[in-house]
């Protein structure tokens, strides 16, 4: 079983587009239409895995901050190879880091919030073993 894609829908498209293509340079525009309503809607991702993104009604607000306890989507997280080289490319091009303090023996995380507020999380793995992976506890380093 794998996740095939997310759905989220946005005010920003294009700028949530380059977040994600900065984020991962091995993703592209797999569609770009627009629906009977003349909303945009895109499939951004690689051959396995993608994110549609549909364009929200301008005049809708957002639903409220992410970790509010309100009902929803909290943050997408991305298992990626180096989480240093994403850090650097998000931060060059300058995207807000929202990284709380997480540090783990068995993990590192970053998170970084898109223009359009949406957080996404990233995370390298420091090990093979699925019970370090699943490790909650929050050691001494």
């Amino acid at each position: 079983m794998r996740l095939d894609h997310a759905n989220i829908c946005v005010h920003d498209v294009d700028g949530v587009v380059r977040f994600l293509l900065t984020a991962f340079p091995e993703f592209r525009v797999r569609h770009d239409s627009t629906d009977s309503d003349g909303r945009r809607w895109l499939h951004v991702g690689a051959d396995d895995t993608y994110i549609a993104i549909g364009e929200a009604n301008q005049q809708e607000e957002r639903l409220g901050p992410p970790y509010r306890g309100r009902p929803g989507l909290n943050h997408l997280g991305y298992e990626v190879n180096d989480v240093d080289a994403v850090a650097r490319r998000l931060r060059a091009a300058g995207y807000t880091e929202s990284t709380f303090e997480n540090a783990h023996r068995y993990r590192r995380r970053i998170y970084f919030y898109d223009p359009d507020g949406n957080d996404w999380e990233f995370v390298q793995y420091l090990s093979d073993d699925l019970a370090k992976r699943h490790d909650y506890e929050l050691p001494d380093l």
